[in-house]
């Protein structure tokens, strides 16, 4: 899986799914959603039925990302 880069944070939408937060980490597909099945996701995960959405405020807070103004 190819990284992000940290001019691609500023275009995330509100929320995200688990695949696009583990590649903001850094982390593999299966151990993202490892992560979030155990509740140790590093930081808010929302499930919805069987799939995991992550909100790009609580990734870009993780990762201390300051957008600037539009």
């Amino acid at each position: 899986m190819q990284p992000m880069k940290y001019s691609d944070l500023a275009d995330l939408p509100t929320v995200v799914d688990i695949t696009t937060a583990a590649r903001a980490l850094g982390l593999s597909r299966t151990y993202a959603y490892h992560l979030a099945k155990h509740d140790n996701f590093p930081c808010k995960v929302i499930r919805i039925g069987t799939s995991y959405r992550v909100p790009a405020a609580a990734l870009l807070d993780l990762l201390d990302y300051k957008r600037g103004p539009d």
